[in-house]
């Protein structure tokens, strides 16, 4: 899942995307509503988490030009003030979701987790495929019933490739999805996670390259 904070505050906007990062969510951070709708011209956002009141361009325009344009990434609003009128106010823009400051970071996290399954079609719980199995909620992985210890960066992009269902998925395409902006497409770490992933998966191995394409699980 890849999600963008977008909020003004910079040690929250900060202490926000490092938490996030945790749970193996790749986050970009933006402080000002003008970022914003630029970055999310740019990127693919399952998530936005925004908060209401933004310099240059406020929450509410941010959040409008984003339901407008048709896009399929979830709105979190964050917001100081507690009021239903503003919670039902945030909601009628089309946020799908809000949370009032301040909050417990286990809520934020769980929201929008909820929201990235809802952004795209949600995979069952668990996943299978050539005797690798994937528990997303529990973060365990296994291969033919032996425990395996992955980084966040190996779950994330394991699990992209068990979402594909025996299709190829593009360095791009997993660059995009389990690492931020910040991350240079060409340092290889795509390249370097799939090798760590083939070595901690062992024989024989599962994970194909198809040259100039991407990988696959077959």
């Amino acid at each position: 899942m890849r999600v963008l904070v977008v909020e003004d505050e910079k040690l929250l906007a900060d202490a926000i995307a490092a938490g996030l990062r945790r749970h193996a969510v790749a986050v970009d951070v933006v402080y000002d509503g003008d970022a914003a709708l630029e970055r999310a011209t740019v990127n693919d956002y399952d998530v936005v988490v925004l908060d209401r009141d933004l310099p240059r361009v406020h929450g509410d325009t941010v959040c409008a030009t984003l339901v407008a344009s048709g896009t399929d990434t979830r709105i979190l609003m964050l917001t100081a003030a507690s009021a239903v009128a503003e919670r039902v106010a945030g909601l009628g823009l089309g946020a799908d979701d809000y949370l009032v400051k301040p909050f417990a970071f286990a809520e934020l996290v769980a929201r929008v987790q909820a929201l990235g399954r809802r952004s795209r079609p949600a995979p069952p719980p668990v996943l299978e495929r050539a005797g690798i199995r994937l528990d997303q909620h529990r973060r365990v992985v296994t291969r033919d019933g032996a425990p395996i210890t992955l980084s966040r960066k190996e779950f994330a992009v394991l699990d992209e490739l068990l979402r594909a269902s025996g299709g190829v998925v593009s360095a791009e395409r997993l660059l995009e999805k389990a690492w931020d902006e910040h991350t240079d497409p060409f340092t290889g770490v795509v390249r370097y996670t799939i090798m760590m992933l083939r070595r901690k998966l062992g024989d024989p191995p599962v994970i194909d390259t198809e040259a100039g394409v991407g990988y696959c699980i077959r």
